[in-house]
């Protein structure tokens, strides 16, 4: 990694958001709820944020303290909106409940590229995904949940203007879907 890429301007502040809301049909349990060195995917997803510096974490999701998805079914891009009226203009980072070996750093690569571009995410992973939240990209996710055709991440990133990301580490975003994920992770 490039050394620049992880400058953060100062001051910045973000909203982080953790997506917690999906099913987990594949799992055949509540991967948030998943726990390593005995904290939960979803405390550990707070926290990571917290770490990385933002302001404010909301969580969306059908749980204690979360924001619950206004419309269900709308998978990531649903719960992205659902939260949005609790989300100041301005830089917001948002990553899965399922990505355990996500970390700062990555977080912070994402972060910087809000500098140059409305958003990013790296090439070939939808999420974790940052943008400059505005009124402009407030319609577009709008329009994206409205339109009936069931929005996809990558539409609502085609839609933001944004930018994709070389990885280096690939690892960092893998994410556990399915027992054997977890198996293999943990």
């Amino acid at each position: 990694m490039e050394r620049g890429l992880l400058a953060v301007p100062r001051g910045l502040s973000f909203t982080g958001v953790v997506l917690a809301g999906g099913r987990s049909s594949r799992m055949g349990r509540d991967k948030a709820l998943l726990e390593i060195d005995g904290r939960t995917l979803l405390d550990r997803a707070v926290a990571l944020l917290h770490d990385a510096g933002a302001a404010t974490v909301i969580v969306s999701g059908d749980r204690p303290g979360a924001t619950a998805d206004a419309t269900p079914g709308l998978g990531p891009v649903g719960g992205i909106a659902s939260v949005l009226p609790g989300v100041d203009d301005g830089a917001m980072v948002v990553l899965p409940v399922d990505m355990p070996a996500l970390d700062v750093a990555t977080l912070r690569i994402l972060l910087a590229a809000t500098g140059d571009a409305p958003a990013a995410h790296f090439a070939g992973h939808p999420l974790p995904w940052a943008a400059r939240i505005d009124a402009a990209l407030r319609a577009r996710i709008l329009a994206l949940v409205t339109d009936g055709r069931g929005p996809s991440m990558r539409a609502l990133h085609a839609a933001a203007g944004g930018i994709e990301l070389p990885m280096a580490d690939a690892a960092r975003l893998r994410n556990v879907n399915a027992p054997a994920d977890w198996a293999a992770f943990a």
